[in-house]
């Protein structure tokens, strides 16, 4: 390719520009080291008749032209992107690299402008620091809000309204040790309405009141949404997957979306829907980021340098979520980002220190920890249970194929019939079936935080709980339990009745997670995922803790499970289940295993939990290949080149590019010899995103790209402010001016946008090397040219179609440009 646009340079006058200088110094050479140089082909001389009415200039040998001129920043718009379109990663880093070169020489020069340097280095360090700030304050102010409205629909506190439950009942002076949860200032609505807290008439005033509560808050929640912000439902993270990937959604990440979804959030949890906050709190921070990126010049300007501030973003959203800064830190790299450079990684790590920081300040658990978890393990596991943790990870993996396809098959019925015309009576209707479902059984009514920390708990002498009911254990102090010190614990009554209601919390909540998933209200995967994996744990730590009691002298008990030792922790089986249903459904290995281990303190345990994600992984991808949120950007349309997808066929580039033999010809600019009338029926013709501009029509020999967005800017800007331009005058992608005339009209130059460097491939290079291309410089769209002559064009939208096609799926499903 540098060796076509050389010789079209030398040959034909082509690229003649007055300004091209002696370069005094090695920083204004532009740095070529991403172009693949091919000496291959034998291009031929390029006839100068191509040029015509261009210029010749007198060519040196240290004369090196620079191979893309700079963005025009005195016409607003140029260089910026339209709704819906892919980012161009290389002209965004190539601006950055000028931009940063233009400053450094400049910091020679005066004291103000080493000043500005310095400040200009620290922007981003101060950036950070701001998006920590203020996610942190936000999740410590949901996390609050929640916990009180999710409390307002049991009863109310008579001190003061806004106080929570357990607020309430803090300094109460009349509370015990196993009724902590019960004082005289905290009244359920059944003593308000009928006076008494037991009973039937007081169970049915409860129920009524539940169920209204939830309904209120579901309500307000999909309004808000449906009226004000539209784009602040679901989750989140495959749309800040596409964003990260290059992708522009306007007002995705703007400040309606970020209040409303703040709001939302907290009527959605709190309403008893089988959904978390942990995912939309990603969504929170990036908008945080988006919205503070506005106030500094290098990131507001730049779409690429913004994404690296929205990949440390993501980080904090995680860190503000679990508590857990190093796993959001590694689930930003793993699970979210499509470009990672290190600096991204310190800042990310400082980000995610300040979030941190900023909620601990805040204290909303009132239990002076990050942690959301926090467990003690008295009992250290044994070699043996990895054989049980692993089946634990092998139903992890079963789950999370299961709720892929089942919730992907959902959200497809929604989209393709009439219930997605009414997502209002889709929320009410969940939101009635879940309350209805829920009250009866206490483990579905406590929300998703309070049953899995009640699952990952290792029982204790003074629990009161009915999973904790162990024959003996609320006896006096010469009992066994007692003397052994929780030792030989075999199940109460209370333990049964609470395994049964695991059993079918268990089976409501595998499948009410399905249909909530993806309506049209903020929900996040990761409770309700680890909500399922907990039970199943549990259930399964249970059994084995009994078994274990009542048959020590089996062989695969003997050697390390002596009679009266307290030997088998069911609270570690809940958190190693937790782990694998969480990792089945996300697919995540690394980042879970740190964000599980720092978000209960669990250090001792990294070994059962890798032992439980790798397996459920494996699981998980011998059922399907695609995470929960690969499967809803595939859904959705999103042009995302999932980087995990291998392509092994043996195509080739002129199988994919466009236009193809039986379709109309490559809509194409020239050089010099097209007017501005042309142009602009060129541009309203077509729907592309850009144009490769040829020396001539016959020649078809590449001279470079322009944009659509560009193009259309430059002539309005040029019809409007450049005096005598008409429908005639001509558009010159040269620096020449056209010979002289005396009825001669002025002509539009617009070189300035032109790109001279786009990248080209031949016709018969692989598909697999096309998609690498694409994938690891995040191209738009790349030319195809043989011997220097222009034959066709594959965008980012051709790959993913192409791939589709090869993968046997709908090459349709692509939606976005």
């Amino acid at each position: 390719m540098w060796s076509v646009l050389k010789r079209g340079m030398m040959d034909n006058g082509g690229f003649c520009n007055d300004n091209y200088h002696s370069l005094s110094s090695d920083d204004e050479l532009v740095d070529i080291s991403d172009v693949t140089v091919d000496f291959s082909e034998d291009v031929p001389p390029l006839n100068r008749d191509y040029s015509v009415g261009c210029c010749k200039a007198d060519w040196r040998l240290h004369n090196s032209p620079k191979l893309m001129d700079l963005m025009d920043d005195t016409i607003p718009g140029i260089g910026t992107y339209e709704d819906f379109n892919t980012i161009d990663w290389v002209r965004e880093k190539s601006k950055d690299r000028d931009r940063h070169r233009e400053i450094t020489n400049k910091s020679k020069q005066s004291t103000l402008a080493l000043l500005f340097s310095v400040s200009d280095a620290f922007s981003g360090w101060l950036l950070m620091l701001l998006i920590g700030l203020m996610s942190g304050a936000l999740a410590g102010g949901i996390d609050i809000a929640a916990h009180w409205m999710t409390d307002l629909k049991e009863g109310v506190c008579l001190n003061g309204f806004w106080f929570n439950h357990e607020d309430c009942c803090w300094t109460s002076n009349e509370t015990t040790f196993q009724e902590r949860d019960k004082c005289p200032q905290w009244k359920s609505w059944a003593e308000l309405v009928v006076g008494v807290n037991e009973g039937a008439s007081a169970y049915v005033v409860s129920y009524f009141m539940y169920v209204c509560w939830a309904l209120l808050f579901a309500f307000l929640a999909v309004t808000l949404v449906r009226a004000f912000a539209p784009y602040a439902c679901g989750s989140g993270i495959p749309e800040i997957k596409t964003i990260l990937s290059g992708f522009i959604i306007r007002g995705y990440l703007g400040k309606w979306t970020l209040i409303i979804k703040t709001i939302t959030l907290v009527l959605a949890v709190s309403s008893g829907l089988s959904l978390g906050k942990e995912g939309p709190l990603v969504h929170v921070a990036c908008c945080c980021a988006n919205i503070l990126c506005h106030f500094f010049t290098k990131y507001r300007r730049n779409e690429a340098k913004r994404r690296e501030v929205l990949s440390a973003a993501s980080a904090v959203g995680v860190s503000v979520a679990f508590g857990a800064p190093i796993g959001g830190v590694l689930f930003s790299l793993e699970e979210v980002s499509y470009y990672f450079p290190l600096k991204t990684l310190w800042r990310s790590f400082f980000a995610a220190l300040v979030a941190a920081f900023t909620l601990r300040s805040i204290n909303p658990f009132g239990n002076s920890r990050l942690v959301l978890f926090y467990v003690e393990f008295h009992t250290p596991w044994h070699f043996l249970e990895l054989i049980p943790f692993i089946f634990l990870g092998i139903f992890g993996g079963f789950w999370g194929a299961f709720f892929i396809r089942a919730n992907i098959a959902w959200c497809r019925l929604r989209k393709n019939s009439c219930l997605g015309h009414y997502p209002v009576l889709e929320v009410l209707l969940v939101t009635l079936i879940t309350a209805l479902l829920s009250f009866p059984n206490e483990y579905t009514r406590m929300s998703g935080s309070q049953l899995i920390s009640e699952l990952f708990n290792d029982c204790g002498l003074l629990d009161s709980s009915k999973i904790c009911d162990y024959s003996g254990s609320r006896t006096g102090s010469v009992n066994n339990t007692v003397t052994n010190g929780l030792a030989d614990r075999p199940a109460g009554p209370g333990l049964y009745t609470a395994m049964l209601l695991l059993a079918l919390a268990l089976v409501f909540k595998m499948f009410i997670t399905v249909a909530t998933f993806g309506m049209k209200v903020p929900s996040g995967l990761f409770i309700p995922s680890m909500a399922v994996g907990a039970i199943a744990g549990r259930l399964l730590g249970v059994g084995m803790e009994q078994l274990a009691i009542y048959h020590h002298d089996w062989n695969v008990f003997r050697s390390w499970c002596s009679p009266g030792a307290d030997c088998i922790t069911p609270g570690l089986y809940a958190m190693v289940g937790a782990a694998a249903c969480l990792g089945g459904v996300t697919r995540m290995t690394v980042s879970l295993v740190v964000i599980m281990f720092e978000l209960t303190g669990g250090l001792e345990y990294i070994v059962p939990l890798m032992a439980a994600a790798m397996t459920s992984k494996w699981v998980a991808d011998a059922l399907g290949r695609e995470g929960i949120y690969e499967a809803h950007i595939r859904l959705n349309g999103y042009p995302f080149l999932e980087a995990k997808e291998e392509f092994r066929h043996k195509t080739l580039a002129t199988d994919v590019m466009r236009p193809r033999r039986s379709g109309p010809p490559l809509s194409v600019l020239s050089q010099s010899g097209m007017t501005v009338e042309e142009v602009e029926r060129l541009i309203l013709d077509t729907t592309f995103s850009g144009f490769p501009v040829v020396i001539s029509h016959q020649s078809q020999r590449l001279l470079g790209f322009v944009l659509r967005r560009d193009l259309v800017i430059s002539l309005e800007n040029a019809r409007r402010h450049q005096e005598g331009v008409v429908s005639v005058s001509a558009v010159l992608f040269t620096e020449c001016d056209p010979p002289a005339s005396l009825n001669a009209v002025p002509a539009v130059k617009l070189r300035s946008i032109l790109d001279l460097s786009p990248f080209t491939v031949t016709v018969h290079t692989p598909m697999e090397i096309v998609v690498d291309i694409f994938r690891k410089l995040g191209l738009r769209q790349c030319l195809v040219t043989q011997n220097g002559r222009l034959l066709g064009i594959i965008t980012k939208k051709d790959v993913l179609k192409h791939m589709a096609q090869m993968a046997n799926r709908d090459p349709d499903s692509i939606l976005f440009n």
